[in-house]
């Protein structure tokens, strides 16, 4: 038993790293691959990440898969926010339905806890959320479910490549 559980940790630790390098190798577009944080602690989610990064959790930047429209699209979003039905719905024309947990590192190339707009497989959309634009610093994830990078809004602007700015959460 023991032999399988470290097969299946080898296999999560080489998938983790394969797209911890895909996000690396996008920044290193800009000359950030540098700067991408690797933490001793987990940030897979918003509140793990904001104790590993020693912020609050509104300045992690979210990245979220959903189904729209028979297509994948990533929607990066403060920390605090929610997804309000109602305005995903009137912005993308279908309920907001994220992806299965287990469907999405296949659709994306980069699995829950580490999806980030950088590395992403070619041809999916990322929007940014109107919730980010409050903070002059956010820390999105970098591929993997221990990694972040300290970005300005125009930089995650220009390194995630979004279609467009969105408004589509609540509670911020």
């Amino acid at each position: 038993m023991l032999a399988l559980y470290d097969r299946k940790n080898f296999q999560k630790k080489r998938k983790e790293t394969m797209a911890i390098e895909q996000a690396r190798e996008a920044l290193r577009r800009w000359g950030a691959e540098g700067r991408i944080l690797e933490l001793p602690a987990s940030s897979a989610t918003v509140e793990f990440a904001a104790k590993a990064l020693c912020c609050e959790p509104a300045h992690i930047a979210k990245t979220l898969a959903f189904h729209a429209k028979e297509q994948v699209l990533l929607i990066v979003m403060a920390g605090d926010a929610r997804v309000d039905n109602q305005k995903y719905k009137a912005r993308f024309g279908a309920k907001a339905a994220m992806l299965p947990f287990d469907q999405t590192e296949q659709a994306v190339g980069h699995a829950p806890g580490g999806i980030c707009p950088f590395g992403r497989k070619p041809g999916i959309p990322v929007y940014l959320d109107v919730s980010l634009r409050r903070f002059s610093t956010v820390y999105p994830a970098c591929g993997s479910a221990n990694s972040a990078i300290a970005l300005t809004i125009p930089e995650l602007e220009r390194y995630a490549e979004p279609v467009d700015w969105v408004d589509v959460c609540k509670d911020w």
